[in-house]
């Protein structure tokens, strides 16, 4: 997929996401293959593209069986972009402003009981290591997975962490989220031992907090891969996504009496709204207890 000659507008943007709003390289691929979608399916300029222009596109998405959650993220790109335009190279009126959206499914996240947690936890270091892995491998492993729960981060922002970003004395990580913005997520008892335990295994002082057996940062595709291979240790017959520990971690605060204001700070959430799904969880959770308990139920 490609332009027959370079997108001069379409480089500003994606030279602004990058420098100006320090975009994710995850972002930045998800917004040029958006832009580069549209332009495939009706070439004309960006000035010239009509609403009409993009209802089709829209048609178009929906009826190649793209999931609507995808349609969306397309079009919050497509949106991005034209903000961008009027802002800054001078457009007039935004054509996506007209264009109506088809409605998200919700879909409540899954998540791990306790029991499943703690058994998933339990696992690094059970089984033989490998002759490639190094001596510490089982330690970090579980420094990751201890974290995520603890902590409910993001997986780029789990991987992402320096070793200065950990406050053994306060207890708590020091996280850079979503917009660059910065904040302070306490961590428990356990999750520190296991940091420390993993640091002194592995003379990890400084730079990256977590690192690969070549000593580089580690990253967020082999992080997937030290969950996947830990849960397909347990009986938990669940896929492997860090995102369940993020859901879990919510769900159990939250079940324990944990405000949602303060479960939002935790998460990093913007919007209230993003956090009351974890809500929904809770009472599905109730309901089904009530079922299986009450005697009239």
């Amino acid at each position: 997929m490609g332009f027959p000659k370079k997108d001069r507008l379409l480089e500003r943007f994606i030279q602004y996401q990058e420098v100006e709003r320090s975009a994710s390289p995850r972002t930045i691929i998800a917004y040029r293959h958006a832009l580069l979608r549209f332009k495939q399916f009706r070439d004309v300029s960006w000035d010239t593209a009509t609403a009409a222009d993009f209802r089709l596109f829209l048609l178009e998405c929906m009826k190649s069986g793209m999931a609507r959650s995808y349609v969306r993220l397309t079009f919050a790109a497509l949106r991005s972009f034209y903000r961008f335009l009027t802002e800054r190279a001078g457009f007039g009126e935004n054509p996506l402003k007209e264009v109506q959206l088809p409605k998200l499914e919700k879909k409540l996240p899954v998540v791990l009981s306790l029991n499943q947690v703690d058994e998933l936890l339990s696992q690094p270091g059970r089984t033989e290591r490998k002759n490639q892995a190094p001596v510490w491998a089982a330690a970090r492993d579980a420094a990751i997975l201890e974290l995520f729960y603890s902590s409910g981060l993001r997986l780029s922002e789990l991987v992402s962490l320096n070793v200065g970003d950990v406050d053994i004395y306060t207890e708590s990580v020091r996280v850079i989220g979503k917009g660059r913005k910065e904040r302070v997520v306490p961590v428990g008892a356990p999750a520190l031992e296991a940091i420390q335990k993993y640091r002194s295994q592995a003379t990890v002082h400084t730079g990256p907090l977590f690192i690969s057996k070549l000593r580089k940062r580690i990253t967020a595709r082999s992080v997937w891969m030290i969950l996947k291979k830990h849960l397909g240790e347990t009986s938990i017959q669940l896929p492997a996504t860090p995102h369940k520990l993020r859901h879990s971690f919510a769900t159990h605060l939250l079940e324990n009496g944990a405000d949602l204001r303060s479960v939002q700070t935790l998460l990093g959430h913007e919007s209230l709204s993003t956090t009351q799904i974890y809500t929904h969880v809770t009472v599905e959770r109730l309901k089904k207890a009530y079922d299986e308990a009450h005697p009239r139920a």
